[in-house]
């Protein structure tokens, strides 16, 4: 439910908390040189005072809670007149999202939307850009982790002298969890873009890694992964961005630079698509523009938040320029989505071993080993520029692809509920099979190996699957989802419910309890069920002793020895590796 941000302001009055800002709208960094920025109260603060001096152009609204009782809160401004998700769809308005502090220590997004927003409604800056657009402007995502504030949360990042923490108050990584939703801040924040469907979605950050001349990274998707036609404006959105910042003065880069080798410049770089547990990876999944803004953490406050002001400023221009027509051609990309159904998908995303040349605006730098470490440690010095001639590989291309199907997906009533949650998250379209579905044609994947990560991620237990697709004929009880693929959201769902997808459900261990085996044989059972339909059975027999002759680890594995007859005996439980979701190439009636 939306809430007017005012009220928490008087809430926090009435508790004796103190007005974060004074009444010309400056923030605290701004006050304090960007030495500093302020706390969460200040954007509650900020928040209110903008709606309220600008009542016909800004909104303030609460969108969601933390688990700690914060509330997440989004500016909506416009001159358009298209102040509801409703009017803007209905008039055509393209909507720009700004996410500001998913990792709350990498805080330049909020203190850069705060300025450039007052810039623009004084008429200061981007002059009649919110006449054609809506911006919507969350400050601060990570609200939680951004009252964890202290002074060496970001230790490898110059400024401010304190700032918020990467994770949430439950841990989470919000920028692992886009596909996934656990966190209920993630939750919120898909309901949000649910209700405002941006044309845009900018994800503002700041690096971590070497120390470099260059100021931010630019990468935006569709751009090699998601529609085939918005790649080609994706491309050209990039592009502009970085021609835009390279005129005001910044060395912007077009992919994120982080070394293929640790602490190693001279292995260079390699572009990449994420997996959409991250922004850029889930937003072309929606046909949505993406872009990832990450300035760079050894260059001071004041000229990461000027950058990121300037970004910011970029993409409002052009989506005031561009946006209607990016919005029509994302439209038909859904129509494009809809028809999904019985292509090739890819799944994942890598860069090929073509590389080229570039020179990157390094600093003369020694690899030595460390008296500290032992380890071979790299040393810049930042009074010698450097031109740095590296590869990179950015001939990004398709990993793992599968041929969807040509229908949908069969969820069993047993899976339903844990599964319609995270499609209601997405938006997701799916009906109730109402009657049992007996003898239905289908496909199954029964898994060849099913191998547990060691470690947990995420507070989860992901899983790597192995196995085919193959044809098969099961009874489905009533209850039973059917996801059809006719739907702009049709990636969604290929993403969340193919069993080797990067970010599927089962990826992330919602299935495990599928690839437990409870039931078994005690070991002198088995050696009596063998031992009988060795008797029964020539053809088996022939089978176990050719299996003998040709596979020695084989021979030496009782256990498997034992399981090859245990999986042709009638106790043995026919759903032990059997991923509990179907592909249909027919719609159930």
């Amino acid at each position: 439910m939306l809430r007017n941000a005012v009220l928490f302001a008087a809430l926090l009055s009435a508790a004796g908390a103190a007005p974060a800002a004074v009444d010309n709208l400056r923030t605290v960094a701004e006050q304090s040189g960007f030495k500093r920025t302020g706390r969460y109260d200040e954007v509650i603060d900020l928040c209110a005072r903008f709606a309220k001096a600008w009542p016909d152009a800004v909104r303030c609204d609460e969108f969601g809670r933390t688990p700690e009782g914060r509330p997440l809160l989004a500016l909506v401004a416009t001159t358009s007149g298209a102040r509801t998700p409703e009017a803007a769809r209905e008039q055509g308005i393209p909507v720009s999202l700004f996410q500001g502090g998913i990792h709350a220590g990498e805080i330049d997004g909020k203190d850069a939307g705060f300025l450039l927003l007052r810039e623009i409604l004084q008429g200061k800056a981007g002059k009649c850009l919110l006449d054609k657009q809506v911006m919507v402007f969350v400050p601060v995502f990570n609200v939680d982790g951004h009252e964890r504030f202290g002074a060496w949360n970001r230790p490898n990042q110059r400024g401010p002298e304190q700032m918020g923490w990467r994770t949430t108050a439950q841990n989470y990584n919000l920028n692992r969890d886009y596909m996934k939703a656990d966190a209920p801040e993630m939750q919120a924040m898909l309901a949000l873009l649910g209700r405002w469907d941006p044309t845009i979605y900018v994800d503002l950050h700041v690096t971590d890694g070497a120390k470099f001349e260059h100021d931010v990274a630019i990468q935006v998707e569709p751009l090699y992964s998601g529609d085939e036609e918005l790649r080609k404006l994706g491309r050209d959105l990039r592009d502009q961005t970085l021609a835009r910042l390279s005129k005001q003065g910044s060395l912007p880069l077009g992919f994120y630079p982080s070394f293929v080798n640790t602490d190693d410049p001279t292995s260079g770089f390699a572009d990449t698509v994420a997996p959409p547990r991250f922004s850029t990876g889930y937003l072309p999944l929606r046909n949505r523009f993406a872009m990832l803004v990450e300035t760079h953490s050894w260059k001071p406050y004041p000229v990461r938040v000027k950058v990121t002001r300037n970004t910011m400023l970029d993409v409002l221009q052009l989506v005031s320029e561009r946006g209607k027509d990016w919005r029509t051609e994302q439209l038909t990309a859904d129509e494009r989505a809809a028809t999904l159904g019985g292509t090739r998908v890819a799944l994942d995303y890598k860069a090929s071993d073509t590389a080229r040349e570039i020179e990157f605006r390094g600093y003369a730098y020694t690899r030595t080993p460390s008296e500290i470490s032992g380890a071979l440690m790299t040393r810049y010095d930042e009074r010698k520029p450097q031109i740095w001639k590296v590869p990179l590989r950015d001939d990004v291309q398709p990993g793992t692809q599968v041929e969807v199907p040509k229908a949908g997906y069969l969820v069993p009533v047993a899976w339903a509920t844990l599964v319609a949650a995270k499609l209601d998250a997405h938006g997701v379209s799916y009906k109730r099979v109402t009657d049992p579905l007996p003898q239905l044609a289908l496909q199954t994947f029964r898994a060849s190996a099913a191998r547990f990560a060691d470690q947990s991620s995420e507070n989860h237990q992901r899983t790597t699957l192995q196995g085919e697709w193959q044809a098969e004929t099961r009874d489905l009880a009533a209850g039973a989802l059917y996801v059809p693929l006719a739907q702009a959201r049709s990636r969604i769902a290929v993403a969340l419910l193919e069993p080797q997808a990067p970010d599927s459900l089962a990826a992330w261990g919602a299935f495990n309890g599928a690839f437990e085996q409870k039931e078994y044989m005690e070991e002198y059972v088995a050696e009596d069920v063998a031992r009988e339909q060795l008797k029964r059975d020539p053809k088996l027999a022939e089978e176990f002793q050719r299996k003998l002759a040709t596979d020695p680890a084989f021979v030496k594995d009782s256990n498997a020895r034992l399981q090859f007859f245990a999986r042709r005996h009638a106790s043995w439980d026919e759903q032990f590796n059997l991923y509990p979701v179907f592909r249909v190439d027919r719609a159930p009636e």
